[in-house]
């Protein structure tokens, strides 16, 4: 109770005067601060995205809703609201740009990452087949598939003849990350699908890559990939960084499993929270970095 009560005097009105306090001080406000105190990064965005956040002046707080063509002018307005010079702190306004890219980046992202989870497959879809049968091809190339349903798809982890009915839940997007990882890493995302076929340790390759676009989208939505976008974009993240997430996850994914050795597929959901937990917890380091540190042919 104590705790609640401190934060909301401190955010009420201690925050205030000693941001005030400060810039008596130092002759700089909270954003000159933090830009020039803090290396490009997650540690720098977050403090910056709070402080506007929190701030009382309507430019400030709008400029978490700002659009990229406007993101300029966005910035050169927040240096006259805070009356900074740019011949007295000349990168101020480059670092700032690069937060707020950064930030806005994220929020469209995530109305990019929805599109696609809304985007129900469909068989009718040209595109939609032809990225299908490109996900058998990268994954079997010795392999041919007899006809477009059939059981084989059971060979690299759907759980029906017909795969689309395994897109329910993530949509498009599902597909578009499972080829994605099939495509920029051929040799993992085999050695991965290997693993899956293991007689003792196997699981379903296709539905768990599923589950794991679930997991990525969960994580984005909560903004608990914040600081990893933060980290590993230096402007806007963008469709393609999320993937590049997706392909760390499902290489990491089959790495854990192998290395728990699970008796059973059966206690999938217990491991797959474990390696959630896992997850979070790296992406409380603000030097977190999700990359998959293989080769990749992009």
């Amino acid at each position: 109770m104590f705790g609640y009560i401190w934060e909301y005097v401190y955010t009420s009105f201690l925050r205030y005067w000693l941001k005030w306090l400060i810039r008596q001080v130092t002759g700089t406000c909270e954003l000159q601060r933090i830009c020039s105190g803090h290396k490009p990064g997650a540690a720098r965005t977050t403090k910056a995205e709070y402080s506007l956040q929190s701030s009382k002046n309507k430019v400030l707080r709008g400029a978490l809703e700002t659009t990229k063509d406007s993101l300029e002018q966005c910035v050169d307005q927040i240096m006259k609201v805070k009356n900074i010079k740019p011949a007295k702190d000349p990168k101020f306004k480059e670092s700032l740009n690069i937060c707020l890219l950064q930030i806005t980046g994220y929020s469209s992202l995530y109305i990019s990452v929805e599109d696609l989870r809304k985007e129900v497959f469909s068989s009718d879809n040209p595109e939609h087949e032809a990225m299908l049968l490109k996900l058998w091809d990268l994954l079997m190339p010795t392999v041919k598939l007899e006809s477009r349903i059939t059981k084989q798809w059971g060979d690299i982890g759907f759980q029906g003849e017909d795969p689309k009915t395994d897109f329910r839940g993530m949509g498009l997007l599902g597909l578009i990350n499972l080829v994605f990882f099939s495509e920029n890493y051929t040799a993992e995302a085999r050695q991965v699908l290997s693993h899956a076929n293991h007689p003792k340790l196997g699981y379903s390759y296709a539905i768990v890559g599923i589950n794991l676009t679930e997991m990525a989208y969960s994580l984005l939505k909560s903004g608990a990939l914040k600081p990893h976008f933060y980290n590993a974009v230096q402007g806007t993240p963008e469709l393609q960084h999320f993937h590049q997430l997706y392909c760390y996850l499902a290489y990491e994914f089959d790495k854990f499993w192998v290395a728990e050795e699970p008796e059973s597929i059966m206690q999938f959901n217990q491991y797959r929270e474990k390696f959630h937990n896992i997850v979070r917890t790296h992406l409380q380091d603000p030097d977190v970095c999700l990359t998959l540190t293989v080769g990749s042919k992009n």
